[in-house]
């Protein structure tokens, strides 16, 4: 399945449009998308250490370690790939790769202690994880209702990097979402438009039919209240994943 990327268009579709045809439709379109010669683990693995040995360790590094975890590779193997590698590509290198290593795959006490400090910059609670839409999730993210009584509003929290499937609100007449952030940093984003930034205050209008998606910004937390428009037979059409490099591009 070939991974859909925009990055290249985006930032120098205008500029250099050959070279982000080649980055969006050659090398993250086909070469990562040959999922039956390499997986994307393998592929991950080979690009970390092409990258670490060239002494890179910039945001293209970072979203390649974050892509290496989100396919698979855990933190004790990183650790083994990096010591391995730095023998043959150096050790300040290595330094370097692990400090950026730290950071991506982070401890656990970590992350209560950033959800704690996310949940303490809002009056809605974080609510328990939202484990009943989890299948239409990327990441992990959780549900506290505000109201059930006239209009549903519900406090939906993500986790870094976390971010819903793309989907559409339906109904026969009415329906639609609204959106209001209520702490952290997100995204909202239509289906051939540019991705809109939420930070606390910021307000969504989405109508029914409309295809689109919301989450986290990388490396944030990000709660919104989610609003529930009344509409007639009104309900989500949940459709496919985010790709990673499509959500991460937003890093850059």
């Amino acid at each position: 399945m070939a991974v859909k990327q925009t990055a290249g268009r985006d930032s120098l579709g205008d500029f250099a449009p050959k070279f982000a045809e080649l980055n969006d439709d050659l090398l993250f379109g086909e070469v990562w998308g040959r999922e039956d010669l390499l997986s994307l683990r393998d592929r991950s693995l080979v690009t970390v250490v092409a990258l670490m040995s060239q002494g890179l360790c910039d945001s293209s590094f970072k979203y390649h370690l974050i892509s290496a975890k989100n396919n698979g590779i855990t933190k004790s193997e990183i650790a083994e790939i990096l010591t391995h590698a730095a023998f043959y590509a150096g050790w300040p290198k290595a330094w370097a790769a692990f400090n950026m290593a730290k950071e991506v795959w982070c401890e656990k006490t970590q992350i209560s202690s950033a959800k704690e400090k996310h949940a303490n910059s809002m009056v809605f609670p974080i609510g328990a994880p939202n484990d009943g839409f989890a299948e239409y999730f990327t990441g992990q993210s959780y549900l506290s209702p505000v109201s059930v009584q006239q209009v549903g509003v519900f406090n939906v929290t993500f986790e870094p990097n976390c971010r819903n499937n793309w989907h559409i609100h339906t109904a026969d007449k009415g329906g639609g979402q609204i959106l209001i952030c209520v702490a952290g940093r997100g995204y909202y984003c239509e289906s051939g438009a540019k991705p809109v930034l939420m930070t606390p205050g910021s307000v969504v209008n989405i109508k029914p039919g409309v295809k689109h998606w919301h989450g986290a910004a990388p490396g944030s937390w990000f709660s919104h209240l989610a609003i529930e428009v009344p509409g007639e037979n009104s309900g989500t059409q949940w459709l496919e994943a985010v790709s990673d490099a499509e959500y991460y591009a937003l890093a850059k």
